[in-house]
């Protein structure tokens, strides 16, 4: 299967708008979840005014959050899939930039250094592109995501000490999500990712907190701590904007990789209560939206 590189850039720009526009269903449910088990009643009527946001947004054709994040583009290309990956990359970029500029969009990316704003969505390295491979044949899949700050801003990583053990992963991540707060709009998806390298474990981190809800780590002893976590965190009671309450998080999410023996890295990222996403599947049929 050859993929044809403008249907590429226009469905990179349909999903940045379709992202920011649909709230995906498990996170709708989601949302229902914590509203049936909250006992503290201001959560939950902030639980029912982010419903509302939602149902508003979306018979009004706007946008779920002001913050148009910074987009996240992951691709995974099957077995038999021919496609020029430089040439993928730049079609992305392209389709990103037409988002921001004909929909439009409010650009939130600027330099580092001198904070000028482009009002393309994009700048040095943004939008973040990474490409990944399936043996799976004659499919392409993209998924965006357009991470906002105030998820983003709370972002952490640890070198842990061996010796401590998983103790050490608990408490941090516990740790990680009372100093976010209300700063990352709750309720969230905690991400945690363990082991690996430094920047690896980070990329786990993201990876987890931006999986669907109902999910879970592939790996049998992940899947047991990511239920001790979760009820751990929604214990805490910093509850819905941080204002207490029960539903302090969706869900914990972890994705693990092996790790040197003398190193026990364990980060931690953070998805809003939008949590939003949209994917595109290329198949010799055509290409399918979705979340």
């Amino acid at each position: 299967m050859k993929i044809d590189l403008k249907i590429v850039e226009e469905t990179a720009k349909e999903l940045y708008i379709r992202a920011l526009k649909i709230l995906p269903p498990d996170i709708k449910s989601g949302l229902s979840e914590l509203v049936k088990h909250e006992t503290a009643p201001s959560a939950k009527n902030i639980l029912a005014t982010m419903v509302t946001n939602i149902s508003v947004a979306e018979a009004q054709d706007n946008l779920l959050c002001q913050d148009t994040g910074v987009p996240i583009y992951k691709i995974t290309i099957g077995s038999g899939v021919e496609v020029d990956g430089y040439a993928l990359k730049q079609a992305i970029r392209t389709g990103c930039e037409r988002a921001t500029r004909e929909h439009p969009l409010r650009s939130s990316v600027v330099h580092p250094l001198t904070r000028k704003n482009e009002h393309t969505s994009c700048g040095i390295e943004i939008p973040a592109i990474s490409i990944d491979f399936s043996p799976t044949p004659n499919v392409m899949t993209i998924l965006m995501i357009p991470k906002g700050s105030g998820s983003e801003n709370n972002s952490f990583l640890k070198m842990a000490i061996p010796a401590e053990g998983i103790d050490a992963i608990k408490k941090f991540t516990v740790d990680c999500v009372l100093a976010a707060g209300g700063k990352t709009c709750p309720p969230t998806i905690v991400g945690v990712g363990i082991g690996g390298t430094s920047e690896l474990c980070v990329a786990l981190a993201k990876r987890a907190s931006t999986r669907a809800l109902g999910t879970h780590c592939a790996d049998p002893a992940g899947a047991e701590l990511e239920q001790q976590l979760s009820a751990a965190i929604n214990g805490l009671g910093v509850g819905p904007q941080g204002l207490g309450g029960d539903s302090t998080a969706f869900a914990v999410h972890i994705e693990l990789a092996a790790t040197h023996i003398t190193m026990n890295p364990v980060a931690v990222n953070m998805q809003c209560h939008s949590a939003r996403r949209a994917t595109a599947t290329f198949t010799p049929a055509g290409v399918a939206f979705g979340f």
